[in-house]
């Protein structure tokens, strides 16, 4: 078996430079908003030559700001709790399928993440026309959630991957139902990959754009539709105030599930 110890140290330290400077690439102008949104001047720009929170308050301010947030907020919070029941039963459910149709299953679940997000959006926005669902509550969730399905499933399908189901079969042997089995047995051992499934659903759907560019709308608007509007039509630096709060929520949210799953171990 191959192992780190047949690479020869200075070829090592090749691949440390690479790996840091892609990880560079990356990362950098995520972060650089960060400064920007400090910036005191009514335009983008970096360096800011001069600092203040003018855009923090201006957005606390900003009733239709707020009211974006709060569609956003809305809109992920019942895609997480569609999203990640499904995903779990989905991937639950692929274990006893015969191996040709679970990875037919598969390859339908995971079209969302491969179809370009575009032709997504202007699928569900004919779809919607039909339905009468553009700008509605439900229509956002229900598109959020085909989005966000494929991450849920994968990461139950690598915890159900590792877990012993003969203890659930155990369980079942002594009386009690699949389900019963199932709720006291299995989802209580696999619960830190649920809870990060359902991380990654609500990320998804907080940062979900071009859906929010089709079908929502009116007093359903949400924050990302919004921030792309206010630099369509105008150089806002509220927006970079905006994607700070973002870049704070989203490493808080990873940090939980990191530590979720450190505590598990």
């Amino acid at each position: 078996m191959m192992t780190a110890s047949y690479i020869p140290a200075f070829k090592r330290w090749w691949l440390v430079l690479i790996t840091a400077a892609v990880l560079a690439f990356l990362i950098i102008p995520v972060f650089i908003v960060i400064p920007v949104s400090f910036s005191d001047s009514k335009y983008l720009g970096f360096p800011p030559e001069a600092y203040s929170l003018r855009w923090y308050r201006n957005y606390w301010n900003s009733s239709e700001w707020l009211s974006a947030t709060r569609a956003s907020l809305v809109a992920a919070s019942l895609t997480t709790l569609v999203a990640t029941p499904i995903g779990i039963a989905t991937a639950y459910s692929m274990r006893s399928l015969p191996p040709r149709v679970a990875g037919f299953v598969q390859l339908l679940m995971l079209l969302p993440m491969v179809v370009p997000s575009i032709l997504i959006g202007i699928g569900v926005f004919y779809l919607y026309i039909q339905l009468k669902l553009v700008n509605s509550m439900f229509g956002i969730v229900a598109a959020h959630t085909l989005l966000a399905l494929p991450f849920v499933v994968l990461t139950m399908q690598a915890a159900f991957a590792t877990f012993d189901f003969r203890q659930e079969q155990a369980a079942m042997s002594l009386g009690a139902s699949r389900f019963s089995a199932f709720m006291r047995v299995t989802l209580p051992q696999v619960r830190s990959s649920a809870i990060s499934g359902g991380l990654f659903a609500f990320i998804i759907s907080l940062d979900e754009v071009v859906i929010g560019l089709f079908v929502a709308g009116g007093s359903n608007t949400v924050i990302t539709r919004k921030m792309f509007v206010a630099l369509r039509d105008a150089v806002d630096p509220t927006v970079a105030a905006i994607s700070t709060l973002f870049i704070a929520v989203s490493l808080s949210l990873l940090t939980a599930s990191l530590f979720t799953r450190s505590a598990k171990r």
